[in-house]
């Protein structure tokens, strides 16, 4: 073997090893995103409709804002969920290429 060469089983091992960093670190990144979507978009959404009171009209058994609300704040956090995965995936294609 020459000098400076890794062997082909290595670098397969140092391409899996990178991939499980990626994995990893893109995953708690990725939990801690969709964490603060989660907190920021109701306030976010409770600021665009500042003469309703979300919570209290869905105590009161309001249906149709209770679905507006559980609508709109699950496609954002659905819609960061899908960013995230495929900025892992693509960490992970770029580590095992």
């Amino acid at each position: 073997m020459t000098e400076g060469k890794e062997s082909p089983k290595m670098e397969i091992a140092l391409n899996l090893g990178w991939s499980l960093v990626f994995i990893v670190i893109g995953g708690l990144v990725g939990m801690g995103l969709v964490l603060l979507a989660s907190s920021l978009i109701p306030r976010l959404l409770a600021r665009f409709t500042p003469n309703m009171d979300e919570h209290k009209e869905i105590a009161r058994g309001n249906m149709a804002v209770a679905q507006y609300y559980g609508r709109i704040v699950g496609a954002a956090i659905l819609g960061v969920s899908l960013v995230v995965a495929a900025a892992v995936l693509g960490g992970i294609l770029a580590a095992l290429h």
